[in-house]
């Protein structure tokens, strides 16, 4: 697929303006590209083959210096390019260990959309004997102060693009190929138009940076990144040797511009202005993962709207002959647990410095022939590490980012462990997967990070995705043995099929689960929810349904939320809801058969809604204790 501005059409179209200062302009990107030919490279390799991120002169400027905390800190600046006549800079924060002994390892933490280049980021790898540089690629003059670095003083000079701009102050950059006034060409579609060109472009030459630093041994570098920065990190390891080992997060994964189709319609993640093919070959992450000659470990969580979970397995199997690892926070969206985010330094920790193995991932095998007809996994962990507990999860939502994950019941025979997953439809596909959670040999501090007060002391590492589809449901036999009925939850596990936000903090805890999206517990018309809790003071809860959150093509994003003052007691007492509680500017909620997420909320604010005060919490958080459905009959 093309669009109507071809290469050529464009082309000719520049001609016709013959302005001095135009051709000036296509004159400098290819001096740039080192072509003079119009030939738009047709692949990865092509894209970036005239690219040397240690040729030109990187002209530093040396912004602040400081010491804190054991290590050197600096705050800099470095050129990135000259693009249409303009040189781009870019800002970091760099830091290592004082008074190192020897050659250090060097990581590159590259951050995510709306955010910057981060200090704590910096701080914690540091105090775990690294070199570090945290590259500040969303900044742009007229950004200031937000997008400047973290730490940065008035009047310190930011990132500046010049001529271009990657950055989120130019959103169609990401998802297009087209020229434009602030792309790499004003006058053709090609491929370094894209954002993530010019910004894998300024990480590379981050890279050299570090690699450049007295203190730094340049054949042990790593990169990690969060979001977008997970995205650039998997285009770096695909196109940059230097890369010895990557841990992207919350993104990196591809087929972002291929259409799924899910129960009900279809969804895609991005629609790409230009030739999709073109696209697909130059700068989707399955053209880059089997390029990549490291070992990569995935950090995310099973919802994630960013990195869907299917096709991250889809996009790491296409890794060449290195280890992959993943780790999956359950339930969560673009949100790490603490032995998910710990599989990052552990990690880094093997590859570039020596220290003890990642367990490998867990093994797992599905099995359809059963003799009660019911499929089980199998998942025998190795035991490299002590072996905590095996949570074993399945679903029946093809949509990556809104299905709930159900919690199977294991049994552990040794270090094996084993769980029966009931099905109540054949006409669904099955996904399974494990959680395995590994002892530490070490306890591992993560103060410096934001939100990390304990040391963590398990690690989780997840199986890979077993999916089936409802035809091999069928073939092998399988029963529709699981029988729905009105008991939601009983917490008689706690919070497995839920989590939490501000954890800890009773004025604005909240409660989420996406189990009343499963159709086993989904309400019929006319069934009102009843929650059973303990609350030993009066306080008021918001009850929230988010209707088709990621769901455009079921029907229309809503958020109804029905407040009530609950009066404390001292002993369990049920609370009620019916449709017509849950309120939304356009009215109540119609139907609970298009509910995503239910959320129990001490403090909760509508994205994109004006901020309000927490109230006044009193006494200790709630306790649940069972959710139900509840209906008239017929005779009432």
């Amino acid at each position: 697929m093309r669009s109507d501005c071809s290469a050529g059409t464009g082309r000719r179209a520049f001609l016709r303006r013959g302005a001095a200062a135009s051709a000036f302009v296509l004159l400098d990107a290819r001096a740039l590209l080192g072509d003079t030919t119009d030939r738009v490279p047709q692949s990865v390799h092509e894209l970036w083959a005239d690219f040397d991120p240690r040729k030109d002169p990187l002209e530093v400027e040396a912004i602040r210096e400081w010491q804190e905390e054991g290590g050197v800190f600096r705050h800099v600046r470095f050129l990135v390019g000259t693009f249409k006549g303009r040189s781009a800079r870019m800002t970091a924060i760099y830091g290592y260990p004082e008074r190192p002994n020897a050659k250090l390892p060097g990581v590159m933490h590259i951050h995510g959309g709306g955010q910057r280049a981060f200090l704590h980021e910096v701080k914690f790898l540091v105090a775990r004997g690294y070199a570090a540089l945290s590259v500040n690629w969303g900044g742009s003059a007229g950004q200031a102060p937000f997008n400047s670095v973290e730490g940065a003083q008035p009047g310190d000079p930011n990132t500046d693009w010049g001529a271009v701009d990657p950055s989120q102050l130019n959103v169609p950059g990401y998802h297009s190929l087209q020229p434009g006034p602030k792309q790499f060409f004003e006058d053709r579609e090609h491929p370094k138009n894209n954002n993530w060109y010019l910004l894998t472009f300024g990480c590379r030459r981050g890279l050299t940076f570090l690699e450049r630093q007295a203190e730094v041994d340049p054949q042990r570098l790593g990169v990690h990144g969060l979001s977008m920065g997970g995205n650039l990190t998997m285009y770096i390891a695909g196109c940059d040797d230097r890369v010895k080992v990557a841990v992207p997060a919350v993104g990196g994964q591809g087929w972002r511009w291929q259409p799924h189709e899910f129960i009900g319609g279809g969804a895609q993640q991005e629609r790409i202005k230009g030739d999709v093919d073109l696209f697909r070959r130059t700068l989707s992450f399955e053209s880059y993962a089997p390029l990549i000659r490291c070992p990569v470990l995935h950090r995310s969580g099973t919802n994630d709207f960013h990195g869907w979970m299917d096709d991250v397995y889809r996009t790491n199997a296409l890794i060449p002959q290195q280890p992959t690892r993943y780790c999956w926070s359950p339930h969560l969206n673009h949100r790490l647990t603490p032995e998910v985010a710990v599989g990052m330094p552990l990690w880094l920790d093997h590859y570039l410095k020596g220290g003890p193995a990642v367990p490998e991932t867990p093994p797992s095998e599905l099995t359809l022939q059963t003799s009660d007809r019911i499929p089980s996994l199998r998942v025998t962990p190795q035991p490299a590490w002590p072996v905590a507990r095996c949570d074993i999860y399945y679903s029946i939502d093809p949509d990556p980012r809104a299905r709930f994950w159900r919690s199977a019941e294991g049994v552990r025979a040794g270090d094996v462990f084993t769980a029966k997953l009931p099905l109540h439809t054949l006409d669904a596909p099955l996904f399974a997967f494990a959680n395995v959670y590994h002892t530490l040999p070490q306890p591992v501090s993560m103060v410096q990070l934001p939100g990390y007060r304990e040391p963590v002391r398990e690690v989780c590492l997840s199986s890979l995705l077993h999916r089936v589809t409802p035809k091999e449901l069928h073939d092998a036999n399988v029963a529709a043995t699981a029988e729905p009925g009105p008991l939601i939850d009983d917490f008689a596990r706690g919070l497995r099929d839920w989590y939490q936000l501000n954890a800890g903090n009773a004025a604005h805890l909240q409660t989420w689960t996406r189990k009343l999206t499963d159709p086993f517990w989904r309400g019929r018309d006319g069934a009102k929810l009843q929650l059973t809790l303990k609350l030993p003071k009066t306080n008021r809860l918001s009850f929230v349904v988010q209707q088709n959150e990621w769901r455009s093509y079921r029907g229309k994003k809503a958020t109804f939320v029905c407040g009530r003052e609950i009066p404390g007691a001292g002993t369990g007492q049920s609370i009620t809801l019916s449709l017509a509680d849950f309120v939304s500017t356009d009215g109540p909620l119609q139907s609970w058969s298009e509910v995503d997420q239910f959320g129990i909320c001490a403090h909760f604010t509508e994205r994109g809604a004006a901020a309000k005060p927490p109230p006044t919490w009193n006494g200790p958080a709630p306790l649940f204790t069972r959710l139900e459905w509840t209906w008239i009959s017929h005779r009432e």
